[in-house]
């Protein structure tokens, strides 16, 4: 099979929810394909497995986990993305790898940073108390050069804001001036969502 018919192979694996668990050992198997879409594909589908089932993808975690060392940006955020899935479903699958998920925060590419912050959203949402100390990661990715990053950094204050607002409330101020000095509508929209949400509370 070449790469497109595996590609669309996975494709209809990905709506075929009936096939995912006894299709683990296939999809993980595929991590180790010469082609990095397909790699990427097999990341993808194994993180949104995991978010329904994470228990069932446990044994793959670390193999997941290894494309964080990645030279290849899309696989490091395909990685990164996936573990954020799975640790959405149960964080504990993931816990041994995510202290080291904050070296995205920092990562050249800015679809890297991007993931981290998405995957840290999916964790916080049913995990929120480990996070506490994190703040200040987030509060630098607010002023991040990349307009997609600093679109999305403020929605985990968001997600936080409505689970633990005093984790929060110390960057209300500054979220407030972003809200109206940024020069991008959606950035300044989110960090208005993210003040909503916490004072809410």
């Amino acid at each position: 099979m070449n790469e497109s018919e595996l590609y669309k192979e996975l494709g209809i694996l990905t709506k075929d929810r009936n096939r995912w668990k006894e299709s683990i050992p296939y999809i993980s198997s595929l991590l180790t394909h010469e082609s990095v879409k397909i790699q990427a594909k097999a990341l993808w589908l194994l993180g949104e497995i995991g978010l329904a089932d994470p228990l069932s993808v446990q044994n793959a975690v670390p193999a997941i986990a290894s494309f964080c060392d990645s030279p290849v940006p899309l696989l490091r955020e395909r990685a990164v993305n996936a573990l954020g899935r799975i640790g959405r479903g149960n964080y504990h699958v993931i816990e041994p790898f995510w202290a080291s998920l904050f070296r995205f925060a920092s990562d050249e590419e800015p679809k890297v940073r991007l993931s981290f912050i998405w995957a840290s959203e999916n964790i916080a949402a049913n995990t929120p108390d480990i996070y506490e100390n994190t703040m200040p990661v987030f509060e630098k990715l607010l002023h991040d050069t990349d307009d997609k990053v600093r679109m999305e950094a403020p929605e985990i204050f968001r997600v936080l804001g409505k689970r633990r607002p005093e984790f929060v409330r110390p960057f209300v101020e500054q979220l407030q001036q972003i809200s109206e000095t940024d020069k991008n509508d959606v950035v300044r929209i989110h960090c208005l969502g993210a003040i909503k949400a916490t004072v809410s509370k």
